[in-house]
């Protein structure tokens, strides 16, 4: 008897021990890092003279830190949150939504969807774990891209999700 209380006091313990691991294993995106997202994407911009609406998303798609630049109106700023929330809720770049689009025009009425670059998924840094979106606009795609790509990387960021190993 006292062995079988020991057995199942063990195992109610390894189950509390994994439960506790993999709630550890959940990120989240911190208010920290979005705003040195939002920090490194501003003095982006300002390094080439631009100008940019920044916004940053959970994976709930709530936002979590924004930025509408000097001379951008408040459209500007609502395009750069829907980039990011869109980037957020879909895990893959606006750009990708752009080319489903074209291929399936469908698409472009599903919910959350925005056709234009500007819009990067947010990963962690081993690019394993989805923890939200960041988009840009006020400039070129390219530029809004380049702004956003920025901000990810001086919060030590992916943008994406490591390539799939070769094929032998």
């Amino acid at each position: 008897m006292a062995r079988t209380v020991a057995a199942c006091v063990a195992l109610a313990l390894a189950a509390s021990i994994s439960s506790a691991e993999a709630q550890r294993a959940t990120q989240v995106l911190s208010a920290a890092s979005a705003q040195t997202i939002v920090d490194g994407c501003r003095k982006h911009a300002e390094g080439l003279n631009k100008s940019q609406g920044i916004a940053v998303y959970d994976t709930g798609g709530n936002l979590v830190a924004a930025l509408r630049m000097d001379r951008n109106s408040a459209a500007i700023m609502q395009f750069a949150s829907e980039k990011a929330k869109a980037a957020a809720l879909w895990g893959f770049p606006t750009s990708a939504m752009e080319n489903i689009i074209k291929a399936a025009p469908g698409f472009a009425q599903a919910p959350n969807v925005v056709g234009l670059p500007g819009g990067l998924p947010i990963y962690t840094a081993d690019g394993k774990t989805l923890l939200g979106g960041a988009g840009a606009s006020g400039e070129s795609s390219a530029d809004d891209v380049a702004c956003i790509e920025a901000g990810i990387k001086v919060a030590g960021l992916a943008s994406s999700r490591p390539a799939p190993p070769a094929q032998k």
